[in-house]
C-alpha cells in the first residue's frame, strides 16, 4: 500500500499538483504554528506553537498520526530541532529560553532548560563541531547573538555576536547559516565556529524571511517577504551558479487591476533529502517544489486555506509536512479566532520531486 492509501502518482506532463488526499494531523496546536521538524531517525514529528507548547505526533504509513509527547514554555515557542539520534528534541522562543525533552528517558510532560538569552530565540538546531565529542546546540536570538551550548553545562561555550537581530538560521555538516535583520547573512564554517568565514548582504532587496542549507552544504536558499528566493553559493568560485527568482506572487483580477501583483512572503523553504529539491511555501498559501539545478519548477500546488508557515520532509522524503497558520503578514489586526491552525502531511508520490532529467545541452 502506498503511503496514505492508493494516493495518484504524478505526472510530468501536469505541473499541478494534487492536495485532495493530503491528511490533516490529528490533535494539532491551538495557535498559530511556527515551526516543524521531522526525526532524522523515525516517522516522529515536533510542531512548534504559539500556545507555548512543542508536540510530538507519531505518523503511521497511512497518514495517521498521535500525539506522543509533549513540553510547555512560559511564552509562544518559535523554533523546534531534534538531535541528530532522534532521542531528544528542543524547543525555543519567547521566553529567552531553550528547553530540550529526552524521549529516551521516557519522560513525555516535562523538558528541562538548556540554553538562554537577553531577548527572544528566534531559531535553535544542533550541529556536530568538529573535535567534539557530543553533538552541541546552536541557538540564534533576537538580542543580536548566536550561542554555542555543550547540553552538559550550564553556560555556553562560546558566543558570537551578529550585526542584527537573527531571523533564521540552518546547519548541514560543517555549515552554519545565520540570517539577521538589515538582510546580512553569515557563513560559518564549523571547523572554527566562533567566527564568521563569510559575510554578505542578502542578494535579495527585502527583509530575510528564512535561509536554508543545500544538502551537501554548498550552498544554502534565502526567501524574504517580497515573493523572492536567492540561491546562493558559498565560494565564490561557484558565484556564476547563483541566480534569483520570483515565486509566490498573484495577478490582481477585476478592471484597473491587470498590470498589479499581489506579493506575499516565502515563510519556508526545504530540501528534499535524496533528490536535493527543494520547496517553497508562503503567505499565499500556496507551495511549490524546485529542481535548482535546472532552474525549473517542478509543481505547483492550490492554495490550502491560510498562509503556510513552516514546512518539512520526512527522513526518507516520502512526506511533505505543511502548517497552515497565521503568519502575522497583515498585523494583529487580521488575526481571527476563524482561521485555520493544522499540520497537513502530503504524501510525495511518483516523480513530484524528482529532479528534471538532464537533456544533452546541460552539464
Amino acid at each position: 500500500m502506498s503511503l496514505f492509501g492508493q494516493a495518484a502518482a504524478s505526472s510530468s506532463a501536469n505541473t499541478t499538483g494534487d492536495i485532495s488526499k493530503d491528511v490533516a494531523l490529528n490533535a494539532p496546536p491551538e495557535d498559530g504554528i511556527s515551526d516543524l521538524k521531522f526525526s532524522p531517525q523515525s516517522e516522529h514529528l515536533a510542531v512548534a506553537s504559539w500556545d507555548k507548547k512543542v508536540r510530538i505526533y507519531e505518523i503511521n504509513a497511512q497518514g495517521g498520526s498521535e500525539g506522543k509527547a509533549l513540553f510547555e514554555h512560559e511564552q509562544p515557542v518559535l523554533s523546534c530541532c531534534w538531535s541528530k539520534d532522534g532521542t531528544k528534541v528542543v524547543g525555543a522562543g519567547a521566553d529567552k529560553a531553550a528547553r530540550m525533552m529526552d524521549l529516551s528517558s521516557g519522560n513525555t510532560t516535562t523538558a528541562q532548560q538548556v540554553a538562554a538569552h537577553d531577548a527572544p530565540i528566534r531559531c535553535a538546531r544542533f550541529v556536530d563541531i568538529p573535535q567534539q565529542n557530543t553533538q552541541m546546540l546552536v541557538t540564534g536570538s533576537w538580542d543580536k547573538t548566536i550561542k554555542y551550548w555543550d547540553l552538559r553545562q550550564a553556560n555556553p561555550v562560546a558566543l558570537v555576536s551578529c550585526q542584527e537581530r537573527v531571523y533564521s538560521l540552518d546547519v548541514v555538516n560543517t555549515l552554519l547559516v545565520v540570517a539577521t535583520a538589515d538582510r546580512y547573512i553569515n557563513v560559518v564554517n564549523l571547523n572554527d565556529p566562533a567566527k564568521f568565514y563569510k559575510t554578505i548582504q542578502s542578494p535579495l532587496k527585502w527583509q530575510t524571511r528564512v535561509v536554508t542549507c543545500f544538502n551537501d552544504g554548498s550552498g544554502f536558499a534565502v526567501g524574504s517577504v517580497e515573493g523572492r528566493c536567492a540561491i546562493q553559493y558559498v565560494e565564490d568560485k561557484d558565484s556564476s551558479a547563483n541566480f534569483s527568482f520570483k515565486c509566490h506572487r498573484a495577478q490582481q483580477t477585476g478592471v484597473g487591476n491587470s498590470n498589479n501583483t499581489n506579493v506575499f512572503s516565502v515563510n519556508a523553504i526545504s530540501f528534499h533529502p535524496q533528490h536535493g529539491t527543494f520547496s517553497t511555501a508562503g503567505s499565499d498559501g500556496t507551495f511549490h517544489f524546485w529542481d535548482k539545478d535546472a532552474k525549473h519548477r517542478l509543481k505547483g500546488y492550490p492554495e490550502v486555506g491560510g498562509p503556510i508557515t513552516a514546512t518539512d520532509f520526512s527522513r526518507q522524503g516520502s512526506i511533505f509536512a505543511y502548517s497552515v497558520s497565521y503568519d502575522w503578514s497583515k498585523g494583529y489586526s487580521a488575526n481571527t479566532p476563524q482561521l485555520a491552525n493544522k499540520v497537513m502531511l502530503h504524501a510525495v508520490t511518483g516523480d513530484e520531486c524528482k529532479p528534471r532529467p538532464k537533456t544533452g545541452g546541460r552539464k
